[in-house]
Parts: C-alpha cells; structure tokens; sequence
C-alpha cells in the first residue's frame, strides 16, 4: 500500500485558499483514514444503490460541481469500503468512487490525498486490466501534480501498453501497437482503446513537463492513431477521448514546451470544431485554463482574461477553486490595467477587495 503522510489524512498542513469547496476535505480525510477499520460496524450498500450513488457523482463531477462532489465523497467512500469484494460490480464502483475522488482531489491541488486514492483504486481493481488502466488515469494525474512526471509517464505508458494488448485476441502478425486482425469484442475493445488513449495523453503531458518534447510528441502520434481505430462508445469511464481530445492535448503540450503561437493558434481552430460543446464542462473549462496560459506566455493579457472569464462561465469551480487557474487569476488582476472582466472575477474569488 502507498505510505502517505499522516498530517496529510489529519489535515493538520494549511490548506491552500480555495472557498466553499475545500470546506468538505475534513470529511474525505476522515473517510480515508477509516479504510479498514470500521467495515464491522457498518451496514453494505447494495449495489444498485451504490451504481446510482457513483453515477451521480460522476455527472456532478463532469459538470464542475466539484463543492457537490466533495459534500458527498465521505458517505461514498465509506459505501466502496464496506461489503463483499466479490460481489459481481463492485470492483468497477469501488474503482470509479475512487477515481472520483482521486480527481477532485487533483483539482483541489491535494496531491498527496489524489496520490492515495488512485492508489486504492488500483488495488480494487485487480487483475482486471480494463479497470486498472481506469485507475492509472487518475495515478498518473496525481503524480504529476506531484512533480513525478518520470513515474507518471512510465505508470501511464506501461498501462496503455496493457491495454493494447488486452484489446486483442491474437498478436499473431503485430508489427505494430494496433496491428493485428483478431480483437476483442467491439464493445469492450472500445473501452479498452479509449482508456489507452487517455494514457498515452496523459504521459505526453508528464513528458512534456520535463522536457522530453521529441517523447511527447510520439505519444500524442500514437494516442491519434488509437483514435482513429477506436469506435464511438457510450465512455463509461468517462475519458471523453477521442480525436478532438487529441488535438486539445497536442495544444497543452505546445504551452509545455513553449510554443505558445502555436498554441494559440491551434486554441482558436479547436474552440470552432463541432465537438467542443459536447464535452463535458470540467473538460472544457480545464482546457481553457491552459488556453490562458498560453495566452499569457504569449505576453496577451486580455487574451487571457478572457479564457478565465469563458472557463468561470463553463464550470466555476475550475477558476475559483484549482490552484493553477486561481495563480494565473491573481496574475491577470495586478495587470494595470486588468483585462476586462477579471478585476471582477478576482473579486468573486477573494483574491482582491
């Protein structure tokens, strides 16, 4: 098991300033920390209520409610941490009930607590590599946040890599990652490719971070061509993969590696693609964050405020709550003059008075 600091579970280290939406962690932190220690006492979840439980806090999660999503992550957890680990779906809740955890838990900047929790959910997934490739999405998002962008990249790749190979029957003839003519069949083949897509995204970004550009760009090479074979699926592990995820990713690692005339050029392309308001809001306005960072690399200040502003219009959570966007915020508003819009927002945050 993953050995995390007890201060961290005890919340005895100050939080970053985050609003409403951090006031809930003392109770994820106690949730956390009755892993395994008070199963006898409590009452299992059936699984149909536990499905309807996960469900909900997915969509609350995919529409930025990251305040909702944290009110109720205590009663999950304790609800993934009782009953019959043989039961038939639970495996999957309790890695999803995880994930979502490990996700706003990322967002909020609490690394060490998203590092757990992606942690747990790779062990409730098993030998199930489907659901433990669901589980390295969020360890390879709590790594980075972390600063372990080797180990991110490595965990991520050698899951993608897994997955690959689960995704056929036969590897007769493979003369390449996809090659092959005998798969799996195509409903779970999708989820199986879509999965290793979202990995392969997530280890370019570890490896643009720390400047392995030639590398990212070969995972971003890799992770189109998963694309283009994988089928549209209903995502029930929610990665929203698929080719415009692609090209959002390639603009996150032009910022990374620095070029930013890139990256607002291929910003301003992909905002007009037909699939972009059919993401979902904490995709979107999570890449808008990044499409502010790029503008304000690019030394365009109101370019940037008005990222913000479109990312606090689509999910306000985004801005006022993650570290990263609350930083370029606190930027933006000592600009003299601020760009429109933003003295405002840093006000609604309480960055200024």
């Amino acid at each position: 098991m993953l050995r995390v600091d007890p201060a961290v579970l005890l919340g005895e280290r100050p939080p970053p300033a985050g609003g409403d939406v951090r006031d809930g962690l003392d109770g994820v932190r106690a949730a956390l920390a009755r892993y395994g220690v008070f199963q006898a006492q409590m009452r299992p979840v059936p699984v149909g209520d536990l499905r309807r439980q996960v469900g909900h806090a997915w969509l609350s999660f995919q529409h930025g409610q990251y305040a909702q999503v944290v009110r109720v992550l205590p009663g999950l957890l304790d609800a993934v941490q009782v009953g019959s680990a043989g039961e038939p779906g639970r495996a999957e809740l309790t890695v999803q009930a995880y994930r979502i955890a490990s996700s706003v838990l990322v967002k909020l900047g609490e690394a060490d607590l998203g590092w757990l929790t992606a942690d747990r959910a790779l062990v409730a997934a098993g030998g199930d590599a489907l659901l433990a490739g669901t589980a390295a999405i969020s360890l390879g998002q709590a790594l980075r946040l972390a600063g372990r962008q080797r180990l991110a990249q490595a965990a991520t790749v050698a899951a993608a890599q897994r997955l690959i190979s689960a995704a056929k029957r036969s590897s007769r003839g493979s003369s390449g990652p996809l090659s092959g003519s005998e798969w799996s069949p195509p409903g779970r083949r999708a989820q199986e490719l879509a999965v290793a897509g979202t990995l392969l995204l997530q280890a370019a970004f570890a490896a643009a971070s720390c400047g392995q550009h030639g590398q990212a760009e070969a995972l971003l090479e890799w992770a189109a061509d998963v694309a283009s074979r994988a089928e549209a699926t209903d995502d029930p592990h929610r990665t929203s993969f698929g080719p415009l995820a692609v090209e959002l990713a390639r603009m996150v690692v032009a910022v990374e590696r620095g070029d930013v005339t890139e990256a607002v050029t291929r910003h301003e392309m992909l905002i007009r693609r037909d699939g972009w308001r059919r993401l979902p809001a904490e995709h979107r306005g999570a890449y808008l964050v990044d499409a502010a960072r790029a503008y304000l690399l690019a030394g365009d200040l109101a370019g940037a405020g008005r990222m913000l502003v479109a990312a606090d219009g689509v999910a306000p959570a985004e801005v006022r709550a993650r570290p990263l966007a609350r930083t370029l915020l606190g930027e933006l508003a000592r600009g003299r003059p601020a760009p429109p819009g933003v003295a405002r927002l840093a006000t609604l945050v309480g960055l200024t008075r």
